[in-house]
């Protein structure tokens, strides 16, 4: 095998999933098959690597400084969903008729990893909260171990800024990761949220 496609097989495990297998695969079919598709994809890709970064207000991935939900005059600036990554908030998006603004942390509070406030963002979002301007931060953390510890935070640092925290309630199972729930069922989770205590 050529050092080149070697290269383009070990590149391909990049993704998540992709094993030796399916990376030799995927190579295989785009030299075999789609070169055009192929060089578009190397295209889009450089051109995501290079111009995608993260909004400066509420770290969801954007090609501007401020991502099109936060230059929205329409979304509801009193009420804040806070979310591990962009997948979720996608999933919220479009399972819900949640019309406020968000923050993404890109993580969870989990000291093994090297992961604590910091890496979160949550001066940022500390920041946020005491603009005054949100009166609910809607505290949407996967219902894992290291979901709620973060959870838990989050709803102390709401309430320190006098902010009602709340929290995604009914149908979320425990231990599952919200990507992977049913739209109607986290429809259903996020309408029936609740007030931590």
């Amino acid at each position: 095998m050529s050092k080149l496609l070697s290269e383009l097989i070990e590149a391909l495990r990049c993704l998540p999933g992709v094993g030796g297998k399916s990376a030799q695969r995927m190579a295989f079919h785009l030299l075999e098959r789609e070169r055009e598709r192929g060089l578009r994809l190397a295209s889009v890709l450089e051109q995501a690597m290079q111009r995608i970064g993260n909004c400066t207000r509420c770290r969801n991935f954007s090609e501007e400084p401020l991502c099109p939900i936060c230059a929205s005059a329409s979304r509801d600036k009193q009420l804040l969903c806070v979310v591990e990554s962009p997948t979720e908030l996608a999933a919220i998006e479009q399972a819900t008729g949640y019309r406020g603004q968000y923050f993404v942390l890109l993580g969870r509070l989990s000291p093994l990893d090297g992961l604590g406030p910091e890496e979160l963002g949550l001066d940022l979002l500390t920041e946020r909260l005491a603009e005054g301007e949100i009166e609910e931060m809607v505290i949407a953390t996967n219902p894992t171990v290291e979901g709620e510890a973060t959870a838990h935070y989050l709803a102390q640092l709401a309430r320190a800024a006098n902010v009602k925290p709340t929290r995604l309630a009914h149908g979320v199972p425990l231990g599952g990761e919200l990507e992977f729930v049913d739209r109607s069922t986290l429809a259903h989770a996020f309408g029936s949220r609740q007030t931590l205590g």
